[in-house]
């Protein structure tokens, strides 16, 4: 579905990104780890049109989008959820979803996918008419995922999910991510919490200093020595 070959990128005259290659196959969830300054985000950044590759293709089903502004990726079935959420804290929780929906793909499905939203993520639903920031953390965080899935989307990428949510909240996250595989939704995600990622993804990239140094199934990096000590700390 989604095919990146020898990204590059350059942001301020420093080059962020070098060769990283990855792909996501249909109904997949594949994660991409990484400490802080890794280049984890300018690579999603990138993937979804905020910034643009200096060289490099990103195709999504064989079509090359690198470069794309990111509301035609949306059109294709491209959906972003990033680190900060960007919900619209004056909006209730149902006019966030809404929003969610206005793009030309979704248009015509927006009750359907209302109704899915609101079946996936049942606190949508018995507080739709609340104001979003009055929301908690987690319930903000599952509000951003459930909006980014109001486009209709094939490939939903979400940048840090778990982000300052507790444990047990990080946990219904990855729980929800894995419902929606079984609606055939591929994932990408970049996550600093390895132990729950690793669980719940098929398979995983390890990104340090903006190169992909490892790759593999979940279960084997879970096993692999220096992910253990380097990212799990055992």
């Amino acid at each position: 579905m989604l095919k990146i070959e020898n990204l590059n990128v350059i942001r301020g005259g420093l080059q962020i990104l070098w060769d990283v290659s990855i792909n996501v196959k249909k109904n997949e969830i594949v994660v991409l780890i990484g400490s802080n300054g890794a280049g984890k985000t300018t690579f999603l950044s990138t993937l979804v049109g905020l910034l643009k590759p200096s060289s490099g293709t990103i195709l999504f089903h064989e079509k090359e989008i690198g470069g794309l502004p990111p509301y035609k990726n949306v059109n294709l079935g491209i959906s972003f959820v990033p680190e900060d959420r960007k919900l619209f804290t004056n909006c209730s929780v149902r006019e966030n979803l809404l929003l969610g929906a206005y793009c030309s793909r979704a248009k015509k499905h927006t009750k359907e996918m209302l109704n899915a939203v609101y079946q996936t993520f049942p606190f949508s639903k018995a507080r739709e008419n609340q104001l979003s920031v009055t929301l908690s953390g987690g319930e903000q965080r599952m509000l951003a995922i459930a909006r980014g899935l109001m486009s209709n989307p094939e490939l939903l990428i979400l940048d840090e999910p778990s982000q300052g949510l507790s444990p047990r909240m990080a946990l219904e996250v990855f729980k929800t991510l894995e419902k929606l595989k079984e609606r055939e939704i591929s994932i990408l995600l970049a996550e600093q919490n390895v132990h729950h990622a690793l669980r719940f993804a098929d398979r995983a990239y390890v990104m340090e200093t903006g190169k992909i140094t490892l790759e593999g199934k979940s279960s084997e990096l879970l096993g692999n020595d220096y992910v253990r000590e380097a990212f799990l700390g055992i």
